[in-house]
């Protein structure tokens, strides 16, 4: 089974990659901070569990990531721009039946977007707690800490492995220093309108975002799942797959 990669529009025309895989019911796949969707998904197998499922794996490179456009306009980071790029997706694909899956700040997007209307079958939100959801504002002094002392930044410095990380996707600091200043905190009431079944799925060593617990207990239809691992190291893990599949593929 071969991924392909083709382009869609994002919501002011930028050029956005979008890699699949598989066939049958499709699930949006949305990657972390200075990731990709081959980092994020393909690379330790996660879209293949999905896709031998019966899953059509639909995942974008979000702007100033992967193969996506990096423009540096400020014009081309509005608020909730992300958001805005996810529904030009299920837009431009014309998607009436799917499901939603958000790593980090790929949950970040997928909260936001369903915030704003869009409305998955089922939603996931993994490596998210509450607190990264409504208290962006603290997350985004860290990012941007990472990103201007990039390259200085010494072993033993709680932003180290988020430099490394950065340094080896190669991704484009000035686009994506904006990208993260897009981004808008969340009020926990706002979360009502997450009603869908949703999975909040965390690894046993990940607080980056807050307590996925308080999360889970703030959304209508909630439940939590674990699986090993730090916040980066749980994307590695088969059992992301398999928590996916299990969630997707049963009856609500």
């Amino acid at each position: 089974m071969d991924k392909t990669t083709t382009f869609f529009a994002g919501f002011d025309g930028a050029e956005l990659a979008l890699h699949q895989l598989g066939e049958g019911r499709p699930v949006i796949l949305l990657h972390g901070l200075f990731s990709s969707a081959e980092i994020n998904w393909v690379k330790f197998g996660t879209a293949a569990q999905l896709a031998a499922a019966g899953f059509r794996c639909l995942m974008p490179d979000l702007r100033a990531h992967g193969q996506s456009a990096a423009p540096h306009d400020p014009a081309a980071y509005p608020s909730d721009v992300l958001a805005r790029d996810v529904a030009a997706l299920v837009d431009g694909l014309g998607l009436a039946d799917f499901d939603l899956v958000g790593f980090s700040l790929g949950a970040r997007t997928a909260a936001r977007s369903v915030i704003a209307g869009l409305a998955p079958r089922k939603l996931v939100l993994a490596g998210m707690g509450l607190e990264g959801l409504a208290g962006w504002n603290q997350r985004l002094e860290f990012f941007r800490d990472v990103i201007d002392r990039f390259g200085t930044i010494r072993p033993g410095d709680p932003a180290y492995l988020s430099q490394q990380f950065l340094k080896s996707s190669g991704v484009d600091r000035v686009a994506v220093r904006q990208l993260i200043g897009a981004m808008e905190d969340t009020d926990p009431a706002a979360l009502a309108a997450i009603a869908m079944p949703t999975l909040v799925l965390c690894g046993d060593q990940d607080n980056d975002n807050g307590s996925a617990d308080n999360l889970a207990a703030a959304l209508p239809d909630a439940r939590r799942a674990t699986i090993p691992g730090t916040h980066m190291g749980c994307v590695t893990r088969p059992e992301l797959g398999a928590e996916l599949v299990s969630f997707l593929t049963t009856s609500a």
